[in-house]
């Protein structure tokens, strides 16, 4: 083998040797990183949940795909354009590459929700005047609760830093007392100010759920993404639903326990305590509805 073919093989080593450390290292979560923002809806930020690699992977798997986002009609749970949402992006599928992957188990990692149950990674860019309107995660229509249940939780990544505006905010959270400050700096937007903010960071991530312990939704999880005054925002989505994402929820006239604990959850009394979750109704079925005895 000449010396330019060794070289050129070394360094390929080299970089697969540094790209397995980065990954490797990626998934070890520091909870001393972790700030709480609210109890309702239960948040938290994670200060440098990305690496500047990985924020700048993930940008660049999206700039040439992105397409104007759309919003899931109430009814019949399909995809629509709305001045509601008003941002571009796209979707990355799950595990496509190393660095993709390893992101995806830091996520579970820090969340302790399996990986199965998120769907595809959303990337959006939000550009001067593009924003959210308030809205929640979860569902309610049965088209979209049919594969997965529930969007029980979101972590939202930033990308990139915001001069002005873009922040993530919850207008009717309760923010923990000890954490309460006297009243938001100019730093923030005037929409921002209408709650509980997260101000977007490069490379810090937001992690709320939208359901209660008990898996009823949780009304005080209405969040919006206020409008860019100032730069632009890139951000990565990571919902995760109650099951698996990549299984769909039996229909009402199967029988059928979609959980192995169901039997002694039944046992504990939650088929009584939580029926939205365990027995559901026709039109959405619950996850347990042969322990609960329903059918």
């Amino acid at each position: 083998m000449s010396t330019v073919a060794l070289s050129l093989h070394f360094l390929v080593v080299l970089s697969t040797i540094s790209l397995f450390i980065h990954v490797s290292s990626s998934s070890i979560i520091n909870p001393s990183k972790v700030k709480q923002i609210s109890w309702k809806p239960r948040a938290f930020v994670y200060e440098g949940f990305l690496t500047e690699l990985e924020c700048d992977h993930l940008i660049s798997l999206a700039k040439t795909e992105l397409k104007r986002s759309a919003v899931a009609d109430n009814l019949s749970g399909e995809s629509k354009l709305s001045e509601v949402r008003t941002s571009s992006g796209m979707f990355i599928s799950k595990g496509k590459d190393v660095i993709v992957s390893g992101i995806e188990d830091k996520i579970s990692t820090w969340t302790f929700l399996p990986k199965e149950n998120g769907e595809d990674m959303q990337m959006l860019r939000y550009e001067h005047g593009q924003k959210y309107d308030p809205h929640y995660d979860y569902f309610v229509d049965k088209v979209n609760i049919a594969r997965g249940g529930h969007r029980m939780a979101t972590v939202l990544m930033y990308l990139s830093d915001v001069t002005k505006g873009g922040e993530t905010v919850f207008p009717v959270a309760e923010e923990p007392p000890r954490r309460r400050t006297p009243a938001k700096n100019d730093d923030f937007s005037e929409c921002a100010k209408k709650g509980v903010a997260v101000k977007p960071r490069r490379g810090d991530a937001l992690l709320f759920f939208s359901l209660h312990p008990n898996a009823v939704p949780d009304p005080n999880s209405l969040h919006a993404g206020c409008p860019v005054i100032e730069g632009e925002k890139w951000s990565a989505t990571k919902w995760i639903h109650v099951d698996s994402f990549d299984k769909n929820v039996a229909n009402s006239g199967n029988c059928t326990d979609q959980n192995e604990s169901c039997e002694r959850w039944a046992n504990l009394g939650e088929c009584t305590n939580n029926p939205e979750y365990m027995v559901g109704t026709t039109e959405l079925p619950g996850y347990c509805r042969r322990s609960c005895k329903v059918c």
